[in-house]
């Protein structure tokens, strides 16, 4: 049976909700639903989408490398925005760190936990030792 291992971020979401920031079984790191919230729990780049949406990738890399992979290991992403005008500048952020990689991904309009935050993303990782495209 694979090894289930598991990082948290340390917010008071996890403990309180009971889940964790991300989880590896194997080859594949599933990485839940990431807001710009720093460690303190405050909002970062409040009323910036493209400024939350680089900070929660850089989140998102740092859950999937202390679990062993890579952003290159990204197979799917999720991207959950308030409003859908803020598509696009969210959208080229994705595309700033994902361009080459090229993950399936998924981009819709969702009642986010507070006003104050703007995007959501997950993303799902498939960690092969080749780490090829």
């Amino acid at each position: 049976m694979a090894t289930r291992t598991s990082v948290s971020t340390g917010t008071s979401w996890e403990a309180m909700a009971g889940y964790a920031r991300a989880v590896r079984v194997g080859a594949q790191i599933w990485v839940s639903g990431t807001t710009a919230t720093d460690a303190d729990g405050k909002v970062v780049a409040s009323g910036d989408p493209a400024g939350q949406a680089r900070f929660i990738i850089d989140k998102i890399e740092r859950a999937i490398t202390q679990l062993g992979g890579s952003l290159r290991d990204v197979v799917r992403t999720r991207v959950y925005v308030s409003d859908i005008a803020h598509w696009e500048p969210v959208a080229r952020a994705h595309g700033e760190r994902f361009g080459e990689i090229r993950p399936a991904n998924t981009l819709v309009e969702g009642r986010l936990v507070g006003p104050e935050y703007l995007v959501e993303i997950e993303a799902d990782a498939f960690v092969s030792d080749a780490h090829s495209v």
